[in-house]
């Protein structure tokens, strides 16, 4: 009987090609990301057909030095996992052919990993203790979620975005305010500078709904404060600007989270998605769990961004539950949190 269960998993939804291997759904043997930030800043945003273009010339680069800087072989894995869902279409097709070739051909399981539970599943690396129920919210370019994990793949969505994600309107601030691709981390470097209380901007309400998120509201009001400036001829101050909006954002963000965590009696929380990583959110969500008296997880940046290492801790608890995928494993780009494709 084998002692540990080594994973080598694959992530490739939107533009970042990654490749790890994760031994027992904690420890990492290896972790690989190819970025292509520098080519799509050019455009001011993933371009979906460059992305595609640039995870075929990457992948096999990525996986071969994931299993050497591992020691690995593929007789060696004891499964393949790959994202498949939600992210963009020609992206996740990558990834999934590529995992279901290698999965054949070495004759090992196929596992397909929802996308936004890897993210959960990172604050596992580092959190090894974390386990379900726990509250978590999943905030990054494509997703804001706010969840009951009942168990390992057992969600209870609260809340979630009714129009732009929270790091989606990092992205259109940023641009209108001359900081360019990518947003939110520009953002959070110029906002240190910056007073978060010179400008009030709204932040938003869904009726009926007391945990969703509502954020292209706030994106038009700084829009407006920018065109109202231009038209009467006052300056705008970029970083006071910058760190007014993202109180907005974060003050929502954390104000749902604790709200829910007193409602559902809930005394854990983790946070998850490309925004975690933002200094700001973290430090006020630490704060306010400090004072509830909630334990926070948040994983190092590094895994907060899209990667294959949460992809692999995910896939662990898929192993160990049975779950195996099919040669018919598909892309499911619009996948919901709780959902099961193909």
């Amino acid at each position: 009987m084998k002692d540990n269960i080594d994973i080598l998993a694959i992530e490739s939804s939107c533009d970042e090609t990654a490749a790890a291997v994760v031994r027992n759904g904690r420890e990492v043997l290896s972790n690989v990301i190819y970025s292509q930030i520098d080519m799509h800043t050019v455009y001011g945003g993933v371009v979906p057909e460059l992305a595609s273009r640039a995870h075929i010339e990457k992948i096999n680069p990525v996986i071969e030095k994931a299993l050497s800087d591992a020691g690995m072989t593929l007789d060696e894995i004891d499964a393949v996992a790959v994202t498949y869902g939600p992210g963009l279409v020609g992206a996740l097709l990558v990834g999934v052919a590529e995992a279901k070739a290698i999965a054949w051909a070495a004759g090992k399981p196929l596992i397909g990993v929802h996308h936004i539970e890897g993210h959960i599943s990172a604050n596992y690396i580092e959190h090894p203790d974390l386990k379900p129920p726990y509250l978590g919210l999943i905030v990054s370019g494509g997703h804001t979620h706010l969840v009951i994990v009942k168990d390992w793949a057992d969600f209870e969505i609260l809340g979630r975005t009714v129009d732009d994600a929270a790091g989606e309107a990092f992205d259109k601030v940023a641009r209108a305010i001359g900081l360019g691709y990518p947003g939110g981390p520009k953002i959070d470097r110029v906002a240190k500078a910056g007073n978060p209380d010179a400008i009030v901007f709204p932040r938003a309400k869904v009726n009926k709904s007391v945990y969703d998120f509502s954020f292209s509201g706030l994106k038009s009001a700084v829009l407006n404060y920018l065109n109202h400036a231009a038209m009467t001829g006052e300056k705008v101050d970029q970083a006071d600007l910058a760190a007014s909006f993202q109180k907005s954002v974060v003050s929502v963000l954390v104000e749902h989270t604790i709200n829910a965590a007193r409602e559902h009696g809930i005394r854990q929380v983790a946070m998850a998605g490309g925004v975690a990583s933002n200094s700001a959110l973290r430090a006020a969500m630490q704060a306010a769990c400090d004072r509830e008296g909630l334990s926070l997880a948040i994983p190092s940046p590094i895994y907060c961004t899209d990667n294959a290492v949460m992809i692999g801790v995910a896939a662990f608890h898929e192993y160990e539950a049975g779950t195996r995928s099919g040669w018919d494993l598909n892309a499911v780009p619009g996948l919901r949190l709780g959902e099961r494709g193909k």
